[in-house]
């Protein structure tokens, strides 16, 4: 399907919360096939889902600075279609079905670029910090790699979407960049790593 075209409408109607149909341990994918909840196409776009819920609390903190408060919205957006793939098997997939394309990636890319120029150039590690939002956007980093290698493990057993793996990926190093922005445009000052600063190097011998 070519990036301009639009996607379907979602249709479903959630009328009830409990279905007492996964209390055994199972759950359905979006054509109906049941697996367990510890499958690895489960995991994966459980952890998407989990992401999409650390980027809500991040956009809570972000309400000072609008400009990356609406990029995050776009992204929970994203990722939700992201979810709606890993939700299904290839075979399932409709035409017209939310999905990522090559386009997401693309635009990650330009954000990434146009942020980083405003930041100085890091002569070391960052350590998380300096903000909550800034400590919320490493926090969504860190889950969008895991989930970026549990995609990874169910491509070794099932077919997964490149552009899936490829946004992942992208995504993990926005989120790294926009948390720097974060501090720089909150006048934070970041926090290096420095190896010599761990206890053995810092305390006294003990006698």
């Amino acid at each position: 399907m070519p990036d301009n075209e639009k996607f379907d409408d979602p249709r479903i109607a959630i009328n009830r919360v409990y279905t007492r149909r996964g209390d055994a341990g199972q759950t359905s994918l979006a054509g109906g096939q049941r697996l367990p909840k510890n499958d690895l196409r489960i995991e994966a776009y459980g952890t998407v889902d989990e992401l999409n819920s650390f980027i809500g609390l991040a956009r809570l903190s972000a309400r000072e600075l609008p400009e990356l408060d609406v990029i995050l919205r776009r992204v929970q957006h994203e990722l939700f279609n992201a979810g709606s793939i890993l939700a299904t098997l290839p075979e399932d997939v409709h035409p017209h079905q939310a999905r990522i394309t090559a386009a997401e990636s693309e635009q990650l890319e330009r954000e990434i670029d146009n942020m980083n120029e405003s930041l100085p150039a890091l002569r070391s590690f960052v350590l998380p910090g300096g903000s909550r939002l800034n400590a919320e956007l490493h926090i969504c980093r860190t889950v969008c790699r895991r989930a970026e290698r549990v995609c990874v493990s169910l491509a070794g057993v099932s077919p997964v979407d490149e552009a899936i793996l490829k946004y992942l990926n992208r995504l993990s190093d926005a989120l790294f960049v926009w948390s720097r922005w974060a501090n720089h445009q909150l006048g934070v000052p970041e926090t290096l790593w420095e190896p010599n600063a761990a206890a053995s190097r810092t305390s006294k011998a003990l006698t």
